[in-house]
Order: structure tokens, then sequence, then C-alpha cells
């Protein structure tokens, strides 16, 4: 999976046509898109509540435990002031093929439930998203997520996110007062 994850970055950047997998827009398996390998500070970005006035508190790190490397994200949650969330996004360079029915995550954490948050072409104003929840534990666990359990934020977006148009991917923790710790080591699609 590696090794593919590296192909597609490299033929990426050097214009070069990509596996006949993406090439056709259609999806043979499970898609990498994240490891965490080759510097992800530079594709990461985190942010609080704090830009729309919220007193939420944390960051975005990256390690490695046994030669395998991951991001933490840890901080407050805090709902005063209107707030209530952190997130570390990744914007897509491309979006996956259309024949992707889901976002798959290999993730830990501290026994809390966080989200993912889907950006698309229509979500055009910075409160609209596609949210789906799941569950974390203290080991690693692999979480797939349908994309038709996405829930739009709002009645202006359409019910279930198409994958072609599909232009960022965050892990988030949202809603509620809590202190959020969440490892992620892998992120794709399927």
């Amino acid at each position: 999976m590696r090794t593919l994850f590296l192909a597609i970055l490299l033929a990426t950047l050097l214009g070069v046509a990509m596996p006949p997998a993406l090439a056709d827009g259609s999806a043979t398996g499970p898609i990498l898109i994240e490891d965490f390998t080759m510097q992800p500070e530079i594709r990461w970005r985190f942010f609080t509540d704090q830009v729309m006035g919220g007193v939420s508190t944390g960051g975005v790190s990256f390690a490695q435990e046994g030669g395998q490397p991951f991001a933490r994200m840890s901080g407050r949650v805090s709902t005063a002031n209107r707030g209530g969330f952190i997130q570390m996004r990744l914007d897509l360079t491309n979006p996956p093929p259309e024949g992707t029915t889901g976002v798959r995550l290999v993730v830990r954490g501290n026994t809390q439930r966080y989200f993912v948050h889907l950006r698309t072409g229509g979500t055009a104003l910075p409160w609209q998203y596609y949210q789906a929840g799941f569950e974390v534990s203290e080991s690693w666990t692999e979480v797939h997520l349908p994309l038709d359990a996405f829930t739009a934020s709002g009645a202006l977006l359409r019910d279930i996110p198409r994958p072609g148009s599909l232009s960022s991917v965050a892990v988030v923790a949202f809603g509620r007062d809590h202190d959020a710790r969440i490892d992620v080591r892998e992120v794709g699609f399927y």
C-alpha cells in the first residue's frame, strides 16, 4: 500500500499518467491518500473555532511509534462563545474515483466520539460540510464510514456527497465541551 501511495505521489509530481485504478475514474480497492510518511505538516492544516470567535484550543503534531508515523490532534473543545470544534484538514489535490463508496481511517484515541468532515465543490460557505461520527479506543482501529452515512450540515447541500466533488477531508473534535486526543495513522477511501 505504501508503495502504491509513493508511486501515485511521484507520478503526480512528475506529471506522469496515473495508475489505471485512478486514471479511469473507478476504484478497484482501498485508496490510501495519507500515511504521514512524507512531510505531512505541509499538507495538513489545523484550526479551531477561534476563526469565528470561539475559545477552543489545541494543535496537531506528527510522531512515530514502532516505525509507524501518525498525526496526533489534541486540545480542549469548548462550546463557550458559540464555538465547539478543533480540526485537522487535508485539501485533496484530486477527488477520489467515482466508484468510491466511503472514507477509511486507522485511528486510536481517548475513547471519545470524533467526526470526519468532508467538503465538496458545493460547500461554498465556511460552515458547510458533510459529517459522520465514529468512536475511538486506546488501540489502533480501522474505521469505515460509508458516504451515505454522512449528514449534510444544511438544507442547501445534496443529501449524499459525490466522490468526484470531494475537495477536503478533516478529522474533527466537535460539538461538546471535552478534552480531545486522537491519533490518525492512515486516511483513505474505499
